[in-house]
């Protein structure tokens, strides 16, 4: 059996008139993500990690945001056809760690349901994702509430 590792980081900016969606589920906020995408920082890095895992490149070239399919798609859907992605080449997710930097709305009410949401996508066990969320202490541009941002490390495995 051969496994890999992989590293996402996505970042997006806070703007207002845009509905945040994080991890795959609308978050109540006065704030949402501005992107061509629905802007899900949590889902774009996850991918970002599988597609490096398995030496695919990363979301902006199998998804590029220049192209009318998807503009504001919803990002559970690039998360599924990422899964499939990796499958061409045999691999499937053994699990996700994963963190959301945010200094608001507080992400960790929400993080059971994002699991539920991402494992649903998958088709994996929810204990097969961690999600962890922390802040900046004010500092720099999550601090300042200006964006927010997402680091995810991933194996995955091919038998």
């Amino acid at each position: 059996m051969g496994i890999r590792v992989g590293f996402g980081f996505d970042v997006h900016q806070l703007v207002p008139n845009r509905d945040l969606w994080m991890g795959g589920i609308k978050i109540e906020h006065s704030l949402g993500l501005l992107g061509h995408s629905d802007a899900d920082v949590l889902i774009h890095a996850i991918c970002d990690a599988l597609l490096g895992a398995a030496n695919m490149r990363d979301i902006g070239y199998h998804f590029p945001d220049t192209a009318a399919e998807t503009d504001g798609i919803d990002s559970k859907v690039l998360l599924k056809k990422t899964i499939d992605l990796i499958a061409t080449k045999g691999y499937k997710l053994g699990n996700i760690d994963a963190t959301i930097c945010a200094e608001r709305p507080k992400m960790n009410p929400h993080i059971p349901a994002m699991k539920e949401c991402l494992a649903s996508v998958i088709g994996c066990d929810v204990d097969d994702i961690s999600i962890k969320a922390t802040t900046t202490e004010k500092l720099g541009f999550t601090g300042r509430e200006e964006g927010i941002s997402a680091y995810a490390t991933v194996l995955i495995s091919r038998d």
